[in-house]
C-alpha cells in the first residue's frame, strides 16, 4: 500500500479518498453527490454506528473502522467529511488536520468563533481546505440576485427579511438540536447559511438587535425550556453606500407539512420573493423600462412575464424624491419547474467540485473558502449573545 509520503495528491489523475465521520441520513444523501466527482471513491466511514453507515460501506465499497484514528490515519483518506452534530466538529476537524487531512464539514464550523479560528489557523500553516459546506452560494438563484442588486437594474437595495417556518416533527424534545450545548442555539446550528447568503449579496454586516423565544410548557425550569424561536436585525452598508437592515426570522414550530421558507428583498423599483430554504422560485414584482425589462429577462431566461399595468412612459414616477421613467409594472415568475431536491444535489455536487479543484490547483478562485465558514459563525455568535441579553 501506497503511503501518504509518496503520493501525489495534487496530480490531475489522482484519486480523491474520502473518508466520512457521522453517516447518517444526510451524510448518505451528500456522498452520494460528492462521489459523481470524477477519481473519487469513498475510502472509510468512522464515527457511526448506523444502519445508513454500514449500508454505505458495502454499497460503495469503503471499509467500516472502529476509531476516528483510524480514519483521519488512513493513508487513501485525501478529505474528512464530517456529518456529525456540531459540538464535535473542532474535536473531529483538529484531529483530521493535524493528521493531514483536508476537511469539508458541516454548518456550523464550530461552537464559537474562537475554535473556528484555531481550526482555520491550523489549516493555513499545513496548506489544507477547512471549508463549511455553506453550498448556497453555488445555487444560480444566489448569482442572478447578486447581478441584479450590483447593477442596480431595480434602484437600490432597500430591506430584506428571511423568515424560516421550519417543521420541528422530527425534533424530539430529547434531540440534541434543542440542547445548547450540543448544537450552539438556532443562529449557530441554521442561521448561518442565510447569513452567509445575504453577506455575499450585500458584505459584512453588524447585527443591531436580536431576540430568543422559549417554547412554554417544555420544562419546569425558564433556563431549560426549548428556545424554538429567534429573531435578528443585521444592519449592511456604511453611512456612504447606504445603510440597510435584513430582519432574519427562524422558528422550529411547524408540522412538517407546513414547513416553508420565504425570503423577500425590497428595492427602490420593485421587490423580490424567494421561495424554500434553498431558493428555487421566484417572483417579481417592478415597475419598468424597456431596457430594464430586456435586461430581467435576459437574467431570467425563461421567466413568465404578467403586464399588471401599463403606464404612460411620457411622465416621470417618483419614489425616495428621485424620478425614473417605467412604461409597465409587470411581475415575473421565475423557477416554478425546479425540483428543490435535484437543485439541492446539484449544489452539494458543485460545492466539492470546487474544493477539490482547490486541493489540485491552490490559486484557483473557491466560490466558497474557509472565511465563510467563520464569518458566518461571528455573526451568529453575535447575534446569539446579544438574544440572550435582551
Amino acid at each position: 500500500m501506497e503511503t501518504t509520503a509518496t503520493v501525489d495528491r495534487t496530480s490531475e489523475d489522482h484519486e480523491i479518498g474520502i473518508g466520512v465521520i457521522g453517516m447518517g441520513g444526510f451524510g448518505l444523501f451528500a456522498v452520494q453527490q460528492f462521489l459523481q466527482t470524477p477519481h473519487t471513491r469513498l475510502v472509510a466511514i468512522a464515527g457511526s454506528s448506523r444502519d445508513e453507515a454500514h449500508r454505505t460501506a458495502k454499497r460503495f465499497g469503503a471499509e467500516m473502522l472502529s476509531s476516528l484514528d483510524e480514519l483521519v490515519n488512513h493513508p487513501e483518506v485525501d478529505i474528512v467529511y464530517i456529518a456529525t452534530p456540531p459540538f464535535m466538529h473542532y474535536e473531529q476537524a483538529m484531529l483530521a488536520l493535524n493528521a493531514g487531512k483536508h476537511v469539508i464539514c458541516e454548518k456550523p464550523l464550530a461552537m464559537n468563533p474562537e475554535q473556528g479560528r484555531e481550526m482555520l489557523e491550523t489549516a493555513a500553516q499545513k496548506g489544507l481546505l477547512m471549508v463549511t459546506n455553506l453550498m448556497q452560494r453555488y445555487n444560480p438563484m444566489f448569482a442572478r440576485i447578486k447581478h441584479l442588486i450590483d447593477k442596480k437594474l431595480l434602484g437600490e437595495f432597500l430591506h430584506g427579511y428571511f423568515e424560516n417556518y421550519a417543521g420541528d416533527e422530527g425534533l424530539s424534545p430529547e434531540h440534541w438540536f434543542w440542547d445548547r450545548s450540543k448544537s450552539g442555539g438556532i443562529f449557530i446550528e441554521h442561521g448561518v447559511h442565510f447569513f452567509d447568503m445575504f453577506a455575499g449579496w450585500l458584505g459584512d454586516g453588524t447585527v443591531k438587535a436580536a431576540q430568543v423565544l422559549k417554547r412554554p410548557g417544555s420544562d419546569g425550569r425558564a433556563s431549560d425550556r426549548i428556545e424554538d424561536q429567534v429573531q435578528a436585525t443585521v444592519e449592511y452598508g456604511d453611512d456612504e453606500t447606504g445603510r440597510k437592515l435584513v430582519n432574519f426570522y427562524h422558528g422550529f414550530t411547524q408540522t412538517g407539512r407546513m414547513d416553508r421558507q420565504e425570503m423577500r428583498l425590497l428595492f427602490e423599483r420593485g421587490d423580490i420573493t424567494l421561495y424554500e430554504w434553498v431558493p428555487t422560485r421566484m417572483v417579481m414584482r417592478c415597475v419598468v423600462d424597456e431596457e430594464t425589462t430586456r435586461a430581467l429577462m435576459d437574467l431570467f431566461p425563461g421567466a413568465q412575464l404578467n403586464v399588471t399595468d401599463n403606464i404612460n412612459g411620457k411622465e416621470p414616477i417618483r419614489g425616495r424624491h428621485k424620478e425614473f421613467y417605467a412604461y409597465q409594472k409587470i411581475e415575473l415568475r421565475f423557477g416554478f419547474g425546479e425540483e428543490k431536491q435535484h437543485l439541492y444535489s446539484e449544489l452539494l455536487r458543485l460545492m466539492f467540485r470546487d474544493q477539490v479543484s482547490g486541493i489540485k490547483y491552490p490559486d484557483t478562485h473557491r466560490i466558497i473558502t474557509e472565511q465563510n465558514g467563520l464569518r458566518s459563525l461571528e455573526t451568529a455568535t453575535q447575534a446569539d449573545q446579544m438574544a440572550r441579553q435582551s
